[in-house]
């Protein structure tokens, strides 16, 4: 399955013409020209990476990348021609992965896009502790062994294993599973927690991925050095 990568930028012979390599490199790219459509398009499709142009109509890079942050950890690279050293400093800051200025090779621009979906996926691998997620299947991976999960639980798993150690509250986790601001109860996210660590227990029974901290949510935790334990709140 190719890997999506959202480009963000309103020149359209530029955005065109990113398009074209990074389709040629086995890509799968898709363009938006204004800002204030990038929020809603990452959360409803999540792309492997974004290329984020600063000087946007509607809400500016800047903002975006801070919004973005507040859910995601998509790798985000910065592509303006904006190339003061504040402008540098702030969008790194703000959580951007890479920074390339105007004028660019578009080979350059692939080459980085790469680079940084290597780093990204080094980094999760290790705080995941190999447990990998197919999104295309639909599937939890780990040990040469793979579970089938639902939409929702994938989604679920997919928020938790995003900030592995992170406590998600039941209403974050709520807002990252329904975007459509469905009015659904707390035991609604326990329904699923339970349904998805028995799914998950099934496949590996000496291993505990997902830990629930009373009063506060719910983490993916993973140390596969370890085996399972009691759980703070086991019957959540």
């Amino acid at each position: 399955m190719s890997d999506k990568v959202l480009i963000v930028e309103d020149e359209p012979k530029l955005a065109s013409l990113l398009a074209d390599y990074l389709r040629q490199a086995g890509f799968e790219p898709t363009i938006l020209d204004h800002g204030d459509t990038v929020v809603e398009q990452v959360r409803k499709s999540p792309p492997d990476a974004l290329l984020l142009d600063l000087m946007l109509p509607g809400k500016d890079g800047l903002t975006i990348c801070r919004e973005l942050r507040e859910f995601s950890t998509v790798p985000i690279l910065i592509v303006t021609a904006r190339i003061e050293e504040v402008d540098r400093l702030l969008g790194l800051e703000l959580g951007a992965d890479d920074y390339i200025c105007k004028p660019f090779s578009p080979r350059e621009v692939v080459s980085r896009v790469k680079a940084v979906l290597r780093r990204a996926r080094m980094t999760e691998t290790a705080a995941t502790g190999g447990v990998v997620l197919d999104e295309g299947r639909l599937e939890m991976q780990l040990d040469n062994k793979a579970v089938a999960l639902t939409t929702v639980e994938f989604q679920l798993l997919r928020q938790l294993v995003s900030a592995p150690g992170r406590i998600f509250s039941r209403d974050q986790l709520m807002g990252g599973m329904y975007q459509d601001h469905r009015v659904v109860s707390d035991r609604t996210i326990d329904s699923h927690i339970k349904k998805l660590r028995r799914k998950l227990a099934e496949t590996w029974p000496q291993y505990e991925f997902i830990h629930s901290v009373y009063g506060a949510g719910y983490r993916f935790e993973f140390d596969p050095a370890s085996t399972a334990g009691n759980d703070s709140a086991a019957g959540q």
